[in-house]
């Protein structure tokens, strides 16, 4: 299980954070750590950092997007401390952890946690299935990365210890990252091609129609399922514009 999960850090501003985050990694057992976009790395702060983990920084993989990072991801869980204005469906680390022991064993899962100061951008969170939030002082609720990293990876470990999902296999593979961003990018043209938009406000018909379909999580025959009805709903559409 635990070598299936990744944890993601996008936009590090500081290498310390990083080198920080490959000791609270080391400390659970998890391998796999890949950085989007860090302001500075390699680095000898991130090495001092890491305290005895600068083999995980030596295999660290770097990218260019959060999407090329969780491409292959099956689940998604970003790391949030603020409220934001279209609710996702939220954990806390212990269900987090649950998620994660069940889908790893079928499926790479990504872990991901954003900006030191600012967090996960909309965008970034809407590409993922679901939130974890780190319950804490309401009066002082900031926790720094790697102090979050650590609350998280603890409890993965600890569901891991508790022993290996014994659920049923799925019938299919889950929906990779990539497969749902395809999806997606479908989605939005078919209902662009059916004039089915609110001019007003278009990015909230697709955040939400995002929301939907993230927190239903299709397996790839599902998903085949719902290319071929866009696709069919895009034929009538351009048959139905060529008679007029």
């Amino acid at each position: 299980m635990l070598n299936n999960v990744r944890i993601v850090l996008v936009h590090t501003s500081h290498p310390g954070n990083i080198g920080a985050v490959a000791r609270a990694m080391k400390n659970m057992c998890l391998e796999n750590l890949v950085l989007v976009r860090p302001a500075q790395f390699p680095s000898a702060d991130a090495t001092a950092r890491a305290s005895g983990a600068d083999d995980l920084l030596a295999r660290a993989r770097c990218c260019d997007s959060l999407e090329e990072a969780v491409a292959e991801c099956g689940l998604v869980i970003g790391a949030s401390a603020r409220l934001r204005s279209l609710p996702w469906p939220e954990l806390d680390p212990h269900a987090c952890a649950q998620r994660v022991r069940e889908a790893s064993a079928h499926t790479p899962v990504a872990l991901v946690f954003g900006r030191e100061q600012s967090g996960l951008s909309n965008d970034e969170l809407e590409r993922c299935h679901a939130l974890v939030h780190i319950p804490s002082n309401p009066e002082y609720s900031s926790l720094n990365l790697a102090q979050a990293v650590q609350v998280v990876a603890y409890e993965v470990y600890r569901a891991h210890l508790d022993g290996e999902w014994q659920g049923s296999p799925p019938e299919s593979p889950p929906c990779s990252a990539a497969e749902m961003e395809r999806f997606f990018a479908h989605l939005e043209q078919t209902v662009i091609d059916l004039d089915f938009f609110d001019p007003a406000n278009p990015r909230q018909l697709l955040r939400r129609l995002r929301r939907l379909f993230q927190r239903a999580q299709p397996d790839s025959n599902e998903m085949n399922i719902l290319r071929g009805i866009l696709s069919a709903a895009q034929d009538k559409a351009r048959a139905a514009n060529a008679k007029s």
